[in-house]
């Protein structure tokens, strides 16, 4: 059975998230995404209360959450920080890197990178999508060619979440050709000085613009045996596992930015007058904010059905999917509704919505496109 009720430290640390964000985090927010702006003391900051390392056993520096508790703390973060950008970073560096070290790597390399990992002293990259494949990772064209005592890696990595600022890359090569996608393909640790690695551009983005996406230039980079993570070929099981994470968590993120909206939609609708009536009464605006209300506790549902799933080693695969594209699609939704709530103050920069919707975009693309999401479900179904 589900329990659908936050125990007393589950609360707790939540409310703890939600005051450190507000506090801490939503200073200059409109000047730092005008300027894209990176802010690696707010990094910091978010290391000292354990966000980059929720679920991370305590012996490795991480707080020892399970994955309902991640979900929790990542809904706080959502909620409280109006950064969007800075969440999605936050969200990336933990799901798509720290927890494939904490899962699969061995206890030599959990000792050097996870601390540093959790308290936000240095910054991963997920680098497994590539200029000729994005969710077909089949395609993938990176090769890590044995040499000597270690590998070469050649290749081009793109839309590589905090590429530009990253210290190291959890970095996904074709290691045997001739078995393919499955066996074939093997994760690296990849350090930012390793000779060879070069961080290309910084691309401009319509959202998001406080996290750094770039590209990745692998130049025949030489890297150790010792770098390999979880053992030649793991690269499938790796990702999809960090994948699963990832697609329930930042969807918890979305419910804490959706709460935040209906927040800011009915304080609005009840001090805004039209014909001399608050716009609340009526029904084009109330039923907004209703099924704003509707798709949060749905995406809630979802969220913590996926998370409990995780937790207890479930196959959770389909859920995930299920999560990910419902819960991204209902963020733009609420987001586009404040907006027209708004009318021409949400329009523009001040009422801070617009930016709630420009960053709410990229949520169908990012952990695998919504349509690549459908396929999945689909052949979960039989089709």
């Amino acid at each position: 059975m589900i329990d659908f009720g936050y125990t007393e430290d589950q609360l707790n640390l939540k409310k703890e998230i939600i005051r450190f964000a507000k506090k801490e985090l939503n200073n200059n927010v409109i000047e730092r995404d005008r300027q894209q702006t990176f802010s690696r003391d707010l990094w910091k900051k978010c290391g000292e209360m354990g966000l980059q390392g929720l679920p991370v056993p305590e012996e490795y520096g991480g707080l020892g959450l399970n994955a309902v508790s991640t979900a929790i703390a990542l809904e706080g973060l959502g909620y409280g920080c109006e950064d969007g950008g800075l969440v999605f970073s936050i969200c990336a560096h933990l799901l798509a890197c720290v927890i494939p070290v904490w899962k699969y790597a061995n206890e030599e390399q959990k000792q050097k990178y996870l601390p540093r990992l959790c308290d936000g002293s240095i910054i991963a990259v997920n680098g497994m999508t590539e200029p000729s494949s994005g969710s077909d990772a089949f395609n993938m064209s990176t090769k890590a060619l044995p040499d000597k005592e270690g590998y070469r890696i050649t290749g081009t990595k793109t839309f590589s979440s905090n590429g530009p600022v990253a210290d190291l890359a959890i970095l996904y090569a074709m290691s045997d050709a001739e078995k393919g996608y499955y066996g074939g393909i093997s994760v690296f640790l990849v350090e930012r000085d390793t000779p060879g690695y070069i961080p290309g551009q910084k691309f401009e983005k319509m959202g998001l613009r406080t996290s750094p996406i770039g590209e990745i230039v692998l130049d025949n980079a030489f890297v150790p045996a010792s770098a390999v993570l979880g053992g030649l070929g793991a690269g499938p099981t790796i990702f999809a596992y960090s994948m699963d994470w990832e697609r329930i968590c930042i969807a918890a993120a979305h419910i804490g930015t959706m709460e935040r909206l209906l927040e800011k939609a009915i304080k609005y609708s009840k001090t805004r007058k039209a014909s001399g009536n608050r716009i609340s009464s009526y029904q084009a605006i109330s039923h907004k904010i209703v099924d704003m209300k509707i798709r949060i506790e749905t995406s809630r549902n979802l969220v913590y059905k996926a998370a409990w799933l995780l937790d207890k080693g479930k196959h959770v695969t389909m859920d995930a999917s299920i999560t990910k594209v419902y819960v991204s699609e209902a963020l733009i939704k609420c987001a586009m509704d404040t907006v027209q709530i708004f009318g021409g103050y949400g329009f523009t920069t001040e009422y801070e919505v617009e930016r709630i919707l420009r960053d709410s975009m990229a949520g169908t693309i990012y952990s695998g496109a919504n349509e690549v999401q459908k396929n999945i479900i689909a052949r979960w179904l039989g089709m």
